[in-house]
């Protein structure tokens, strides 16, 4: 971890700047383009471990410990829907991960879990898990997109995270064991690339700028943190090191929570 320079803001949350040149962030995708649905159909969903902003290479991942939806109250199982796939990003090898797909029917909000499996870092000598969300709706009806998964640690979203506006903000809070975790850093990133679902590929090509250091807000006591969105697109927020799993197989385990929203223009 690179230490940070502290903004405190009017929220009482912190923003933070990372003093490293574009430090590449390891963000656990979970991808659908369309997240506001009006009739039933088939989603595709993307499992991508890489580093969305930077558009750079992708890493391999493991077999998911869990993959799940909840759709008012109701928790489905996913794993058996999963299909392994060779993601051909920016770089010159592609990686390993997962795509499924899933029906949705009725009107309200799905709301998909995943836990990946511990990745090891080899640059730090630390695994990696990040757990994550991400959510649908049908039919402009909310039923519970503010309700929590029951994860070890995840971000519950205190604004809907399909209906985002850039220029507005977004606020989440960061939950560990169920409870709030203050002094928690979060990274934030968009997507910046094309996601191609039936290629199974990533695009070369960058959508927008790459702040020159990294974004990150400070959890507060309460675990929230607030965030401006700069422009439209998917963001994702990951914080870091909030889960209570600190070892895995001898080693450090950073176990982090990872949501991502969808900022559209309000034209």
């Amino acid at each position: 971890m690179k230490r940070p320079v502290l903004l405190s803001t009017a929220t009482g949350m912190t923003l933070a700047l990372t003093l490293a040149g574009n430090a590449q962030a390891h963000f656990q995708l979970l991808y659908t383009p369309e997240v506001m649905l009006e009739k039933p159909g088939d989603i595709p969903l993307a499992l991508i471990f890489g580093h969305p902003m930077e558009n750079s290479h992708s890493m391999d991942m493991g077999q998911p410990e869990a993959f799940f939806v909840v759709f008012k109250g109701e928790k489905t199982d996913l794993i058996d829907s999963l299909e392994a796939v060779d993601w051909q990003g920016p770089g010159d090898e592609p990686a390993d991960g997962y795509k499924a797909s899933y029906k949705i029917k009725r009107n309200g909000d799905y709301l998909f879990g995943l836990v990946p499996a511990p990745y090891m870092e080899g640059a730090e000598d630390v695994y990696i898990q990040q757990i994550t969300k991400a959510m649908v709706n049908k039919g402009a009806m909310p039923t519970g997109w503010n309700e929590p998964l029951g994860l070890p640690t995840e971000i519950m979203p205190m604004n809907k995270p399909y209906q985002v506006f850039a220029g507005s903000t977004f606020t989440g809070q960061l939950l560990s064991e169920g409870k709030p975790a203050a002094g928690v850093e979060c990274e934030i990133e968009y997507i910046n690339s094309e996601i191609d679902l039936e290629a199974n590929r990533i695009s070369k090509e960058t959508l927008g700028p790459v702040p020159s250091t990294a974004v990150v807000a400070i959890t507060d006591d309460n675990g929230l943190f607030t965030f401006g969105i700069p422009r439209a697109g998917v963001w994702g927020f990951a914080c870091l090191g909030s889960g209570p799993d600190k070892e895995y197989e001898g080693k450090e385990l950073s176990q982090d929570a990872v949501l991502w929203i969808n900022a559209t223009a309000l034209d």
